[in-house]
């Protein structure tokens, strides 16, 4: 499978991650753990699980096309990556099997109004938290902490961070805040920044060699080399940090420190490994364990 193929992939056959991998590398062969389903679950004074429970499924939002993250397969319908099976495990914890969650794709610029509004009970996709968008609703975790980063051709050691960039071709999507942070601390000359749409497009130019590196959020950075570790790399050295959360109601306490919890003890235990292993880690790359703040 070549990247040149990859932006058609994405968005015609919702390329599925655990067919790649390198042999070796972190995840490979490992499926994605099967959670215990708890039973006779409570959660006091939540009134977003009392309509999860009067509902008898779990609505929960999510992210259709980042590689490793959250992607659909538009053939079987399936969703696979890290935030799906984080938001697998929640609701197993929860009391829900696999046939009783509905996922719900909704893209960034929606996801505060439709937990305002009630259309997802909760969501799980590259959300980073913050002061701004606590404002509207709340956050559990951080179940992973991301950072800005750098995708390079696997041979390619003469980029080692942000401050190797001056003269490098770099790629990323318009408007974001990863190409912000290139233009605004001029890790590269003007003449070397390419915009486009979508990632996978960078990542087409960085195959291509018209580009010397792709930056964005690494998570996103190591879907895309768990599609062909054998020519991608993530360089390693995140130089912003994005924690990310599960977004909820914001007055439902209750619910958030029931997440927290279950996040705790994914964390402490084996399952979050294990989730990374089978989805992330198929890059080659590792990641610390995050720590859940609870406000």
């Amino acid at each position: 499978m070549r990247v040149r193929t990859l932006a058609v992939a994405l968005l015609a056959s919702g390329l599925a991650l655990t067919a790649c991998g390198k042999e070796g590398s972190p995840g490979e062969g490992t499926p994605a753990p099967t959670q215990a389903v708890a039973q006779d679950v409570k959660v006091e004074g939540s009134p977003t699980f009392d309509k999860i429970k009067s509902r008898g499924k779990v609505i929960i939002g999510v992210k259709e096309d980042q590689p490793g993250l959250g992607l659909k397969d538009s053939k079987t319908g399936k969703f696979t990556g890290f935030d799906i099976e984080i938001a697998k495990l929640i609701a197993a914890k929860l009391g829900f099997t696999e046939d009783k969650i509905e996922y719900k794709a909704i893209a960034s610029a929606g996801r505060e109004q439709a937990l305002i509004n009630g259309d997802v009970d909760y969501y799980v996709g590259t959300y980073t938290i913050n002061a701004k968008r606590k404002e509207q609703i709340g956050f559990a975790g951080p179940y992973f902490t991301a950072g800005q980063d750098l995708l390079v051709r696997k041979g390619d050691d003469s980029i080692k961070g942000p401050d190797t960039l001056k003269g490098k071709k770099v790629c990323s999507v318009t408007g974001s805040t990863p190409i912000q942070y290139v233009k605004t601390n001029a890790l590269t000359e003007p003449e070397n920044i390419l915009e486009f749409q979508n990632y996978s497009q960078c990542v087409q130019q960085l195959d291509q060699g018209a580009v010397d590196a792709v930056t964005t959020d690494d998570a996103i950075l190591k879907g895309y080399a768990s599609l062909e570790p054998d020519k991608f790399r993530v360089v390693g050295k995140p130089f912003t940090k994005e924690p990310y959360g599960v977004g909820l109601a914001k007055d439902d306490k209750a619910l958030r420190t029931k997440i927290n919890d279950i996040l705790d003890e994914a964390i402490s235990g084996s399952a979050w490994q294990q989730i990374y292993d089978a989805t992330l880690g198929k890059s080659g790359s590792s990641a610390d364990k995050p720590v859940i703040d609870r406000y």
